[in-house]
């Protein structure tokens, strides 16, 4: 069972879930973004799951996006941004 980590935030009017890798660049550029806009969120850094919970974390990755990239962040469990999308995550502060 997959326990992801919860990140406190000002702004909790969407359900934000983040697929994350501990060593990704922009994944970390990305919950950073999130915690200056005061985004509350959910994530799983996918490289630290061990065994049948990183195969998990995998097949939920490529339910939202076919070529397993990083990072990857669904919101409201109707729609996913790929990678580092400032635009976009500024957006949901205003949406």
């Amino acid at each position: 069972m997959l326990e992801p980590k919860h990140v406190e935030g000002i702004h909790n009017e969407h359900k934000v879930f983040l697929y994350a890798l501990s060593t990704c660049g922009w994944c970390r550029k990305t919950k950073a973004l999130l915690q200056e806009l005061g985004i509350a969120y959910d994530y799983i850094d996918v490289d630290e799951q061990q065994g049948p919970d990183r195969e998990l974390a995998k097949q939920e990755v490529l339910k939202w996006n076919p070529s397993l990239s990083f990072p990857t962040m669904v919101l409201d469990d109707k729609e996913s941004v790929i990678g580092f999308s400032e635009a976009r995550i500024r957006r949901i502060v205003s949406e």
